[in-house]
């Protein structure tokens, strides 16, 4: 199994690692800061440096429960060490989106009671959906916003925990998270804290609210019988 760098620490650009495998356009370290694409997020992307020589990750997924990093040129590396670095203004567009749908979803929650049952995050945009979200007015879509933006601008750090799935489906105020979406193969939760504000199962990356920014309502769609989806992005 790949360490998750990224899990603990969503600031480390840079690490030293070892590759375990190539194959074909392929390739598995023992430990990554590369986050691949899942629950919603984008991957990283960036570059492994081999004895001199730069070669750039263009995509992160995983397959069959492993981190696979791709390559156009794999075939030129070996196994042994490298230095891994990610691109660090895409890793920050990320974390700043990611939390913002964090604060979002808990207003939305408080206010009409939706769950959050979907999200896209970009690195300039996101997008976050909500079952069962009635029609609203175009003034209390301005209070959401307002509300969301005053949150944000408090400043909420952002504490991890993992925890066991048991605990996860009866811990209280975790039902408005996608929790029993989650294959029954996955037993540990890690849980993102965002102080006095929300607490969700996540595994993406995340900023200090501090650092988000300001957000501005792009967009409502409506997707079958009181189901919305609100885009956003940070001006």
């Amino acid at each position: 199994m790949t360490k998750e760098l990224f899990l603990n620490d969503s600031y480390q650009t840079m690490c030293k690692a070892n590759i375990l495998s190539i194959e074909g356009d392929k390739v598995i370290l023992n430990q990554t800061i590369f986050y691949p694409t899942g629950g919603g997020q984008e991957c990283d992307i960036g570059t492994f440096i081999q004895e001199g020589e730069v070669f750039e990750v263009f995509q992160v997924k995983r397959e069959s429960g492993k981190i696979i990093h791709f390559f156009k040129n794999a075939d030129q590396m070996k196994l042994g060490e490298v230095t891994a670095e990610i691109d660090w203004e895409r890793r920050r567009g990320l974390m700043r989106h990611h939390p913002l749908l964090h604060v979002l979803g808990a207003v939305v929650y408080r206010r009409y009671g939706a769950l959050c049952t979907g999200n896209k995050i970009y690195p300039r945009k996101a997008r976050i959906d909500f079952n069962q979200l009635q029609d609203l007015t175009e003034d209390q879509y301005d209070e959401i916003v307002i509300e969301t933006n005053q949150i944000i601008e408090e400043g909420h750090p952002i504490k991890y925990q993992l925890i066991s799935r048991s605990e996860a489906e009866t811990r209280h105020g975790l039902v408005k998270t996608a929790v029993n979406l989650l294959p029954p193969t996955v037993t540990e939760i890690r849980l993102v804290n965002i102080e006095s504000v929300d607490e969700q199962a996540c595994g993406g990356t995340h900023a200090n609210t501090k650092e988000i920014g300001k957000m501005k309502l792009v967009k409502v769609s409506t997707k079958g019988k009181n189901n919305k989806w609100l885009e956003v992005e940070l001006v």
